[in-house]
């Protein structure tokens, strides 16, 4: 355990629980919000999602306020999957789609110069869309899908225009992207790719 008397777990939406004497007794004048945190099993709720390995030690993969809530009922962490479409160098940004939805579809935005780099191995235009691009995003989305359960997988993306930037109102200050801003912005890209039906 991480802490001496402290009891840690992983619930089944991947959150971290923790229990035991040092753990706070609760907010103070705030009973809804020690309910929150602790619920009925008498757990502490950390918010954190993470996983525990044999030897009980835990690493923090993301927040649970973060995670995205299909139509079916499964729980998905974009961060894990964006990161991972990320490891692509000419993908700038990775922002999975699927709150409320029956499957996981992406936005992407190129960085330029990596964009322009790739071109030229290619020897073709550094053009987002062009199917030289497209080609080469969805081969790499079909590598990440492959280390992904069903319910995760990517099943449609779209390559954005132009970058995300602090300066287009899409990233924060601190280089976080603001996903109701990309939902409002791109609702109709968003759309499209749940307008086919893809199982």
């Amino acid at each position: 355990t991480p802490f001496s008397g402290v009891e840690i777990k992983i619930a089944e939406d991947g959150e971290i629980l923790a229990k035991g004497p040092n753990i706070t007794g609760g907010y103070l004048n705030r009973p809804e919000a020690t309910d929150e945190a602790f619920g009925e099993d008498g757990w502490f709720h950390t918010g954190d999602l993470g996983t525990k390995d044999a030897d009980g030690f835990v690493k923090i993969t993301g927040r649970k306020k973060e995670l995205i809530k299909t139509s079916g009922g499964k729980y998905v962490a974009p961060a894990k999957i964006e990161s991972r479409i990320k490891s692509l160098t000419m993908v700038q940004e990775a922002v999975v789609i699927g709150d409320t939805r029956n499957y996981c579809t992406c936005l992407i935005s190129l960085d330029p110069e990596e964009l322009e780099t790739w071109a030229g191995q290619q020897g073709t235009a550094a053009d987002p869309s062009s199917d030289a691009v497209k080609t080469a995003v969805q081969a790499h989305i079909d590598s990440v899908n492959e280390g992904l359960a069903s319910f995760e997988t990517i099943k449609y993306f779209r390559i954005l225009d132009e970058p995300m930037t602090v300066e287009n109102g899409i990233l924060t200050a601190s280089l976080k992207v603001k996903r109701r801003v990309v939902a409002e912005r791109y609702a109709d890209l968003i759309d499209e790719m749940y307008a086919s039906k893809k199982p």
